[in-house]
This record gives structure tokens, sequence and C-alpha cells, in this order.
């Protein structure tokens, strides 16, 4: 499954337990949500976590935001029913906790399909464990229904036995990795999340590297963080300037019959317009996703 230019800046974890978050949801400017059965839910919480989002699913009202659900894992009390349950509500995707390889992807795909889901229903993966990460290009491949990974940064600090530094240097080298996968198969990238809701410039500064690593975007535990993750992850309007600029520069020059695109001075290759048209793409389902929540609003 190749990633597509859906814009994926803003992606917010929302407890399943809690229905009034699954209603907020839909007010929010978020370009995805992930409502959780997982780590946001307590174990005495997690049955009627999975009624409370199966019946905010049926209801509707999300508009054109992306919806995962976060199953807990097949070896839990609770995965296999999840996974049951959330097969036909309608998600966009279904996100697996912890994985680490390729048989676990295979595994909730067979309940999913046994439950009835639609044979084309994304898996997302967690990439939140050492063997998560050294088995990325497995889990990739399991399943051409993999859609994307998503980044645990905080499970893989704990796993790692290191520190959350303000330049995530403990966190590189599973970072670096995971990407080269995702693109190497074609998968979206998110990052994981910042978890210190007071320090603003902290999180601006990881939105920023994350941009610089080629994630899509970010992942949220609040909702203040959507409007600034929106900002780093979206195309500037220079950016999108300069790709207009680029691909007509291109298309001047190949009616033309030039070999070589100069602009500004600059060598413009095909690699720079494929870039160009990517970046004018996402700008042109941002503007869409926008428009949809302001009618909704």
């Amino acid at each position: 499954m190749v990633a597509d230019a859906r814009p994926r800046r803003s992606v917010l974890y929302m407890p399943g337990s809690n229905p009034r978050a699954l209603q907020k949801g839909r007010s929010l400017a978020a370009d995805a949500l992930i409502l959780d059965l997982e780590d946001a839910v307590a174990p005495e919480a997690k049955t009627e976590a999975r009624g409370n989002i199966a019946e905010a699913l049926a209801e509707g009202g999300y508009g054109k935001r992306e919806i995962l659900v976060r199953v807990n894992g097949l070896e839990t009390p609770w995965g296999r029913d999840d996974l049951i349950a959330m097969a036909k509500t309608g998600a966009g995707g279904i996100l697996l906790p912890k994985v680490e390889s390729a048989d676990s992807v295979r595994k909730a795909i067979a309940v999913l399909d046994a439950a009835g889901g639609p044979m084309d229903l994304p898996i997302w993966c967690m990439i939140e464990t050492p063997m998560g990460v050294l088995h990325a290009e497995e889990i990739a491949a399991a399943s051409p229904r993999v859609a994307g990974f998503v980044m645990g940064t905080s499970d893989l600090a704990k796993e790692l036995h290191c520190l959350h530094t303000p330049a995530r240097l403990p966190f590189m080298t599973s970072l670096n990795h995971t990407i080269l996968v995702a693109r190497a198969y074609g998968l979206a990238a998110l990052d994981g999340v910042h978890l210190d809701l007071a320090d603003d410039d902290g999180f601006a500064q990881s939105c920023l590297q994350g941009l610089e690593l080629g994630f899509d975007g970010k992942t949220l535990i609040h909702p203040k963080t959507i409007e600034k993750a929106n900002e780093v992850f979206g195309p500037s309007e220079q950016e999108v300037a300069r790709s207009k600029e680029i691909i007509a520069a291109f298309e001047a020059a190949q009616t033309e019959g030039k070999g070589l695109v100069v602009l500004d001075g600059k060598l413009v290759e095909n690699l720079h317009v494929e870039n160009a048209k990517r970046i004018l793409a996402l700008a042109e389902r941002i503007a869409e996703l926008a428009a949809d929540q302001s009618a909704a609003a």
C-alpha cells in the first residue's frame, strides 16, 4: 500500500473511556484521531471503552478526518475482542500496539477478516520496542494492508533504558531506521508524542526535528498542540509557490525541447518535480480538510 498525500500533520490520541473526548474530536482541527483502547484506558474500563468507540463511529460526524483505533495486543485479555468489535465499525484503520513480527500482523488480520471486516482495512503498527525496530522491514512486508508506522517513543525509552532529552539523540537510530523502512515500503510514518505539555518550545523543536527526519506528522496527547503540529508539518505558502514554479519551469522546458532546466540559477531535475507535485497534492488535501472542518463547525 503506497502512502498517499493524505494530511497526517497532527494525529491526536483520544481515550475510548472518555465519551466527552470522543465527542470533542469531531470539532478539533486534527488531521487524524487515534481512538485508544490500549495505554490510555485502565483495565477495568476497557470493555466500556470498546462500546464507546463503536458507538461514536456508528454515530459518525468526524468528517474527512482519518480515524484509527488502537486496540490491545492479541496476547492480552482484550485484544481479540477489540479486533472483533472494531472490524466492522468503519474505522479508517486499526493500530496494533508493540508490533514485533510479521506473524503478529497476520494474526490480527485473520481475526479482523473472520469477524467480517473489510478485506482492505488498513493496518497500522506501533514501533515501540527494540525488537520492533529491528524487525521493521519484516513488519512492513507482512501484508499489502500495512499502511503506516507510529513511533512509540515512551515505551521505547523504557525498553532502551534511555533518557528523554531535548535533542532525542538516544532515539535517533530507531527513528532513522523506522523512517528508512517506511519509505522503502511506501508507508506513512508518524513521530512519537512529546510528553511535557508545559514545554511549548520543546514541542515545537520536536515537531521540526520530526519534519527534518522525514515523518509525515506528530502523534499528540493534548488538543492544544494541534495548531503547532499543523503549522510545522504543513507546507508553507512559500513552499507551495516554489513548487508551482518548479513544475511550470520543467513543463516549459519540455515543451521547448530543452534537456536542462535551470530555475533561479538552480538545476531542476525530475526528482524535484515529483517532490513539488507531492507538496501541492498535500496542500490541496489540507485545504479540503480545512473546508470540511469549517463547514461542520
